[in-house]
């Protein structure tokens, strides 16, 4: 990822923006202007690390003259007491960074961690370990980034770059079949060439989705082991399948020796467990 990017630039003013207001008055008002100072990044317990290439970036926008000395990468597995970064500079410019690094670096250090647990889990089995767009509003790139750091795969950033028909839309379309014509009228209009998924709710839709050259991925919602091995069956390996639904850490490995392709777990991100980190002064 390009975090000098625009995008990435642009939230972490408007982040800074919403914290900082008129001031940091606390520091301002506390510690005598000019005072230099150290810190360092502290793991408070045991995961992937994710977010020190932005940390990078949210001190240097804050204050190019903070110098950044790192003990870790992303990526990297990490425990209790472990160092990630000392940052050395301006008090005020550490102070005013201290809340953004961690609220970045705690939310995505935990997606990769849950990530990582998750893929570990289906070691030696055909599947992958999709995110999905359940994701905090502004924030979806850094997240479907953390679950890459952990070793999973992002399904579609967002409703422009894939055709998926969930139940809604074959219920306002008057079924799977009707969705799918349509969407094909659609697309050859529009001059778009769009990968076509479908969510499917019991095996007569499946059925229905293997009728449909067009479909490239079928959707297995909310199916358990046992219906979706029957699932991935049928389809025969004749299109790309994919789990979704009541997916845990603790049945993950049932539903990954169905058979299935991609396993799409949307806790990886909108429930998601921060790791604990801390910025102290040393």
């Amino acid at each position: 990822m390009d975090f000098s990017s625009k995008q990435i630039i642009d939230f972490i003013q408007q982040s800074l923006s919403e914290d900082v207001g008129t001031g940091d008055h606390s520091s301002l008002a506390s510690i005598p202007a000019g005072t230099q100072g150290k810190a360092r990044l502290i793991f408070k317990e045991t995961g992937i690390v994710a977010g020190l290439e932005l940390a990078n970036i949210i001190f240097k926008t804050i204050d190019p003259l903070l110098k950044i000395e790192f003990f870790k990468k992303d990526g990297d597995i990490v425990s209790k007491g472990d160092i990630g970064l000392h940052v050395t500079g301006s008090v005020h410019s550490i102070l005013v960074a201290e809340r953004l690094v961690l609220n970045c670096m705690q939310r995505l250090s935990g997606i990769a961690t849950v990530t990582s647990k998750l893929v570990e889990a289906i070691k030696g089995t055909r599947a992958r370990i999709l995110d999905t767009r359940k994701t905090t509003p502004g924030l979806r790139m850094l997240e479907k980034w953390a679950v890459t750091v952990g070793g999973g795969f992002n399904h579609r950033f967002g409703l422009y770059d894939m055709i998926m028909l969930k139940d809604n839309h074959v219920d306002y379309a008057g079924g799977i079949t009707q969705a799918v014509q349509n969407t094909m009228v659609y697309l050859q209009k529009n001059n778009l060439d769009l990968a076509i998924e479908v969510e499917t709710r019991n095996l007569d839709e499946v059925n229905e989705c293997m009728g449909l050259p067009a479909i490239q991925r079928i959707m297995f919602d909310n199916f358990d082991p046992k219906l979706m091995k029957k699932a991935v069956e049928i389809v025969a390996f004749k299109k790309e399948t994919e789990a979704s639904g009541g997916i845990t850490l603790e049945n993950v490995r049932e539903y990954a020796e169905t058979g299935v392709d991609y396993i799409s777990v949307g806790a990886l991100t909108h429930s998601v467990k921060s790791l604990d980190i801390s910025l102290k002064e040393f």
